[in-house]
């Protein structure tokens, strides 16, 4: 599949560039969780064109597909043999409407007549109807309306809203009927014709689709090119590296949508193309090294969305972050509980975590004045609500039975078990929830001691430490070597040995002996499949490989528990991790990093399975080869204009590494990372005055 994405509007392609039209295939142009577009084939003289390519542009985030015609027989009874026609399609989304660009040229020495056919429709589907759900009744399609050039969909949902679907094509086609258009096309020899269509989702009218297609292409291009400038420059002695790094960087930026607050990622497409609290921190916090300006957005938004009261149905408590917002049909009139829904457990301390993450990055004194209401509703949160049963640590347990039963980030039905295989009864103390707790309180006490207030500070820092000691005696099983997935609602632990371990590392909670164990447990062939680290190790009793959560392969997770093994200096753990992942990507489409993979063992000669329907582009797993490059580099930046190298090294595949325009504020410095063994050499090419930067090895 092919996705290009701009704002609230997505799209997802065949290589073709069509739109097959299953009802619930995820294929389709979509606005605001609606399917507006769920048909749209193109063929020649009333045959599919055959395929000679298609990729993502990503200086434009445009879908370039280019065709060319099989033999066929044109309305005349004329035999056009293959390969004498080129077709070259141009498809993107900007501002609430679809462009496409058809060119057609002939490469024949004579003269050719041919058809071009589009065939297409409108169900306006809710999001979560193409993703399975029943519905008992649906609202009210008009009739289509034709005009010379023109058709137009219009549907009235159960919630009231009016969605309309307007396509508008120049030239005006020979034939326009309401679900499907033909152009008659002569070309002369070596001529080339262009046809275009815009379809608008928001109400606006569709007057001129070749001007604001060159509108549209060009304010996507600078916005892009402005996107991009203040970025680090990032380029290696592996051109495969730069490929992958390349398409991260791409892939983030296509997702990421302009809200009212400031920039912030959405989770991914198809399924999930909209704001996700967890899944939108994860990814500021992976880019925060490389563009702060995402983290500052993400967070400005997730306050203004902030829970301020009680609302069971929507497991909404005040102080807690949003786990995601949905526009559609279905989320309007309450058939799913997510218009705005609250249970996830953990984007609450990840939010604050973040702010103090951030504050340490900028030194935005400003943003952190305009949060800290929310910071401190968010806190709030946490003591109150957080701990269900007053015991110390921190549960979640859902209150709406159409909600989500498990809200980690591992949210699936069967995610937390015990040993035996039995499913885990709440409230559930997870063991990252643990370590996120903790690192709010000590992203507090950095914050209020900020802000002068020294008493909150040692407050928060002393709840912190108490947290890190109880945890350890809890949840740190001998037997096992690792940390426990859980306590369970009786406080009986899940001796279950699962990435989420992992992520006690990235927040500091763990001790150094046990963060070796943890490595030493994740690294084992029973966890390290060879591509990464597995959601759950293979000897447990509900290890499936081919499952969501349980034996299968985020790279999203994996990058955390990279940058969790960095943290306490175990760099050979880290590059293990993020070479398996850099091989993998070699086997996924366009090197793009899908929200997750099968967990089979690697074996000699083949490459990773892939999961049927992951996400892809999927905005943590995007960010992710970045977050690893972080974390195998050691690399921390400071508001005090500081950049800092901890044991820093290159995997096995780069020899040198260069980042150029590394922002420390207002300055800027270039470096060089080279292998020189048996050390690992940093070169500063040029920096601004007020810069430093140190090597600890």
């Amino acid at each position: 599949m092919r996705a290009v994405k701009h704002g609230d509007a997505f799209a997802l392609f065949d290589p073709h560039g069509d739109v097959a039209g299953a009802e619930n295939a995820p294929e389709g142009i979509y606005f605001k969780d609606t399917r507006h577009i769920s048909f749209w084939r193109l063929t020649i003289c009333g045959t599919t064109p055959m395929l000679l390519g298609s990729t993502i542009d990503d200086r434009v985030d445009a879908l370039i597909v280019d065709l060319t015609n099989p033999n066929i027989v044109n309305r005349s009874g004329t035999r056009i043999p293959n390969d004498l026609i080129h077709l070259s399609r141009i498809k993107f989304l900007y501002e609430g409407s679809a462009f496409e660009r058809l060119a057609v040229r002939n490469f024949d020495s004579c003269e050719r007549q041919f058809s071009l056919d589009l065939t297409l429709g409108s169900d306006f589907r809710d999001m979560f109807e193409v993703r399975g759900a029943r519905r008992k009744e649906r609202g009210t399609m008009a009739d289509p309306v034709c005009g010379n050039s023109t058709i137009d969909y219009e549907y009235t949902g159960l919630d009231d809203v009016v969605r309309k679907t307007m396509i508008a094509f120049e030239p005006a086609p020979d034939v326009v009927n309401p679900h499907r258009v033909r152009f008659d096309v002569t070309l002369a020899p070596g001529e080339r014709k262009a046809f275009y269509t815009q379809i608008a989702f928001h109400g606006a009218a569709v007057d001129h689709p070749v001007r604001s297609y060159l509108e549209a292409y060009r304010a996507l291009r600078q916005g892009r090119r402005k996107t991009a400038h203040g970025q680090p420059q990032i380029t290696s002695s592996n051109t495969s590296f730069d490929a992958m790094i390349a398409r991260s960087i791409a892939d983030v930026t296509t997702l990421t949508t302009e809200t009212p607050q400031g920039p912030a990622a959405y989770a991914g497409i198809p399924w999930y193309c909209t704001l996700f609290g967890r899944d939108s921190i994860i990814t500021a916090l992976q880019m925060l090294w490389f563009d702060p300006s995402l983290a500052r957005g993400t967070l400005l938004r997730l306050g203004e969305l902030q829970a301020l009261s009680d609302d069971p149905v929507a497991d909404a408590e005040p102080g807690k972050i949003l786990h995601e917002t949905r526009l559609g049909e279905m989320a309007n009139t309450g058939e799913v509980p997510f218009r705005h829904y609250y249970g996830s457990v953990d984007s609450t301390p990840l939010f604050v975590f973040l702010a103090g993450e951030y504050f340490r990055r900028t030194g935005d004194e400003a943003t952190i004045d305009r949060l800290w209401p929310a910071l401190e509703r968010a806190i709030g949160w946490i003591e109150h609500s957080g701990d269900r049963d007053g015991d110390g640590f921190f549960e979640y347990g859902r209150r709406n039975q159409n909600g989500l039963r498990n809200q980690g980030w591992k949210d699936s039905h069967d995610a937390i078990s015990h040993a035996d295989g039995r499913l885990a009864e709440g409230p559930i103390a997870l063991v990252e929830m643990q370590a996120y707790v903790y690192g709010a309180w000590r992203a507090m006490g950095d914050l209020a001691a900020s802000r002068g207030q020294v008493g909150a500070a040692k407050e928060w820092r002393d709840k912190a430490a108490d947290l890190k000691r109880r945890f350890a005696e809890t949840f740190f099983d001998p037997d096992m070597g690792c940390y426990i997935l859980a306590l369970d609602g009786e406080k009986k632990p899940c001796r279950v040995v699962a990435s989420n371990a992992g992520h006690a590392l990235l927040m500091g909670i763990a001790t150094q002996a046990h963060a070796e164990a943890v490595a030493e447990q994740l690294l084992h062939t029973d966890c390290f499949s060879g591509w990464g680290i597995r959601t759950l190790a293979r000897r447990e009793k509900r290890y499936n490989p081919m499952s969501y959560h349980n034996g299968s392969i985020w790279p999203h997770d994996n990058a955390m528990i990279a940058a969790g093994f960095a943290r306490y200096g175990l760099q050979d753990a880290a590059e293990k991790v993020f070479t398996a992942l850099f091989e993998a990507s070699f086997y996924f489409d366009q090197q793009r990093f899908p929200e997750l993979f099968c967990g089979f063992d690697r074996k000699w000669g083949r490459g990773p399975t892939l999961y049927p329907v992951a996400c892809a582009p999927q905005a943590w797993s995007s960010a992710a080869p970045l977050y690893m490059t972080q974390a195998i580099l050691g690399l921390s930046l400071t508001a005090s204009k500081k950049v800092h190298f901890n044991k820093p090294r290159l995997p096995v595949f780069l020899s040198k590494l260069s980042l150029d325009r590394l922002q420390c504020g207002a300055n800027s410095v270039d470096l060089h990372v080279q292998e020189i063994a048996p050390a690992t050499s940093v070169f500063v090419r040029r920096r601004d005055d007020q810069v430093e930067v140190s090597v600890a090895i």
